[in-house]
């Protein structure tokens, strides 16, 4: 972000009654990115045998969808895959989020002291090879830490984009001067990936990802991170039935 003018004057001539205001940020949303590319081949392998399986019950379930009269196919849909979490051929890889999420929350500032984290979500999808993927803006609720690990995109296929979490500042919001610009008054800014970036960032945060074109293929892992106070997850854990 550019350094802000401080004072109420963007002239270089102070006007009379100018005082000098120090710059304070409260209650900001921390976005972390980092190129994590020791996982990419593992991941990309590992995840493909989930790709076919979601492309199957998704053909499977476009048979059974009404008929158009001219046939779409996959377009404008993505393939998803059931919670991977517990893959032990991504163990590595789940255990590097985890932690990176954890120390997102310590960094932020806030005490995890008898609380631990629980992956909620943890699954691959991959948009229709046709185009028309994407994702309408939404949140996970109910969830701490939210992330992206990008398998296979370029700068011809979607992208994330996050918006602002701030639900007053959204209901009086200004134009801005300049929308190539990031700065205090923007409602919204995009990532452009490369296979292996990894995102983490809160879960409250709205998100969605722009229209793909259909020219590359583009696959990313989506992980959701709840946390638990210890005591509580004992409790649960204690009064699970015994499996048969």
């Amino acid at each position: 972000m550019k350094n802000i003018k401080q004072g109420g004057s963007s002239t270089s001539q102070k006007p009379e009654g100018h005082v000098d205001f120090k710059s304070a940020f409260y209650f900001q949303t921390p976005v972390w990115v980092a190129e994590a590319p020791m996982f990419l081949k593992n991941a990309t392998k590992v995840t493909d045998k989930y790709i076919k399986k979601a492309e199957k019950l998704l053909k499977d379930k476009l048979k059974n969808e009404p008929k158009w009269k001219k046939d779409i196919g996959t377009f404008g849909l993505s393939k998803h895959s059931e919670s991977m979490s517990n893959d032990p051929k991504l163990k590595d890889l789940v255990q590097f989020v985890g932690q990176r999420s954890y120390e997102f929350l310590d960094w932020s500032g806030f005490n995890l002291q008898n609380h631990s984290l629980h992956f909620t979500e943890f699954w691959v999808q991959e948009f229709s090879e046709k185009g028309g993927g994407h994702h309408d803006t939404h949140v996970h609720w109910n969830q701490h830490v939210s992330g992206f690990y990008f398998l296979k995109c370029s700068e011809r296929t979607s992208y994330p984009i996050f918006h602002d979490p701030r639900p007053g500042a959204e209901m009086t919001k200004l134009f801005t001067k300049n929308q190539e610009q990031i700065t205090l008054a923007s409602n919204q800014v995009h990532y452009k990936p490369n296979p292996g970036t990894i995102i983490i960032f809160p879960g409250y945060v709205p998100h969605q990802f722009a229209v793909d074109p259909g020219l590359e293929p583009f696959r990313f892992i989506h992980f959701n991170i709840k946390v638990v106070e210890t005591a509580i997850s004992k409790e649960r854990s204690n009064s699970e039935l015994p499996k048969k």
